[in-house]
């Protein structure tokens, strides 16, 4: 299992139009085999920053799912993106 997760910087007037059209990914992803969780959310305090988390069971099930990447569009919109895989070697309470 692992975590991709980071953060995503877009236009902060365009920030609500750029996760309004990540809806149907969202729903997509966590539907997908191998889903575990998959969040894009606004940052509450940067304005141009979106926050990333999935969660995926393996690659193979990530890279089907993701196929090609974000759509043209979307892609358009990201000026910049910090996101990293993190591979989990356990898992406990916090």
């Amino acid at each position: 299992m692992f975590i991709v997760a980071g953060t995503l910087y877009v236009d902060p007037a365009r920030r609500d139009a750029y996760l309004a059209s990540c809806v149907d990914v969202v729903r997509a992803a966590r539907s997908a085999p191998g889903c575990v969780d998959f969040a894009v959310s606004a940052d509450l305090v940067e304005p141009g920053r979106i926050n990333v988390y999935e969660r995926w069971e393996s690659d193979q099930q990530l890279l089907d799912f993701r196929g090609a990447g974000p759509d043209g569009e979307q892609a358009a919109m990201i000026l910049g993106a910090e996101v990293h895989k993190f591979r989990i070697s356990g898992v406990e309470a916090p």
